[in-house]
């Protein structure tokens, strides 16, 4: 789902009438703020419209019917599932722009100076943690531009340090998988190679240039440097996606959830989001979108039934062009309303940085 800042007031979903509407809000809104089960009885005292316990009920009954609320256990509570979720996202939802204070605070947090760049992201993920109450998330893509050098370091069995020193001493390390028993000299003339070959090419030419090279047979390279070169300069499907992802705040969700079952699927997000395939969906969300796009669950195709929604806005550039990807995961019951133009506003901050 797309949401432009501001959005309209909201409006009542079809197929439901505004009695429905109204109680389908209030129980959202309450749930949002303690996570417990609503009854009839506190409908009644906080509604806008005046309803007696026992209409609320025969309310509540058809919402359930519907598939938009359910009861945990048998009292005579109800919480909004997922697909009530959506509804109240899509047409009930209120919000309006962010606060001036705010929009200093995330503007004086991501742009302050004699910071370097992954510092700058890191601390932006830690603010939208901070303002959400959630995990805060920044993608943003990896330097491109031209290089100066490119060394491979041994990290032990399997794995190798590359060191790429930009054109402007921009320093950036990426970890690397190779082949078993890779002799540090092979890492060196994998090194040797690449560095003669550079001329101060941009990653993606040289990747062309050593593909080209490789795939003709030409490179005097045994083997186990030919796989430790082309590792090294190993990037995602398509330009561009290369990147690092910065979250903050995974306590602020852990916390948020006590059933084992719960904590086990948590965990098992956090470890996606470190796959390579999971940030390029995230740009692809991302890209999707003009806005701000909400998804509840399993809507994202990312991370299953984990019982969390993400919230993500594309970073652009003066150029319209995305540089990266702003958002919050956290449990379904986060506070939309705060967090939407929150998402939206760092999106447009860290869209000018990265541009």
């Amino acid at each position: 789902m797309d949401l432009p800042i501001p959005a309209l007031p909201p409006r009542t979903p079809p197929g439901l009438d505004a009695r429905s509407a109204a109680v389908l809000r209030e129980i959202v809104e309450q749930y949002v703020e303690t996570g417990e089960p609503v009854g009839s009885r506190t409908l009644s005292r906080r509604l806008p419209i005046s309803l007696s316990p026992a209409t609320i009920r025969n309310v509540m009954a058809d919402l359930t019917d519907a598939g938009l609320l359910f009861a945990p256990h048998t009292s005579a509570g109800r919480l909004p599932t997922e697909l009530g979720l959506r509804l109240f996202v899509d047409g009930l939802l209120q919000f309006g722009e962010l606060g001036e204070d705010d929009r200093e605070a995330i503007s004086a947090s991501v742009e302050a100076a004699g910071r370097s760049l992954e510092d700058t992201l890191a601390e932006a993920s830690v603010m939208l943690s901070g303002l959400s109450a959630a995990a805060g998330l920044v993608l943003a893509p990896k330097s491109d531009g031209a290089l100066r050098h490119i060394e491979f370091v041994p990290l032990g069995t399997g794995r190798a340090l590359v060191v790429l020193v930009a054109g402007d001493g921009h320093v950036e390390n990426r970890v690397i998988e190779i082949p078993a028993g890779v002799p540090p000299s092979a890492l060196q003339q994998a090194g040797n190679y690449l560095n003669a070959r550079l001329a101060g090419r941009p990653l993606a030419e040289l990747r062309r240039v050593v593909a080209e090279e490789l795939a003709e047979n030409r490179t005097q390279l045994d083997a186990l440097s030919s796989q430790v070169v082309a590792a090294g300069l190993a990037t995602w499907n398509g330009e561009g996606r290369s990147a690092s992802l910065i979250v903050r705040g995974q306590a602020r969700l852990m916390a948020d959830v006590t059933e084992l079952n719960k904590l086990a699927a948590i965990q098992t997000l956090f470890e996606r989001l470190e796959t390579q395939e999971t940030m390029i969906r995230l740009l692809d969300l991302a890209e999707g979108s003009d806005g701000v796009r909400i998804f509840i669950g399993a809507e994202s195709g990312l991370f299953g039934t984990t019982g969390v929604s993400m919230v993500v806005a594309p970073a652009r550039n003066g150029n319209g062009r995305i540089v990266g990807a702003i958002g919050v995961i956290g449990p379904t019951r986060i506070n939309y309303g705060r967090i939407i133009p929150v998402v939206d506003y760092t999106a447009r901050v860290i869209g000018r940085l990265l541009g």
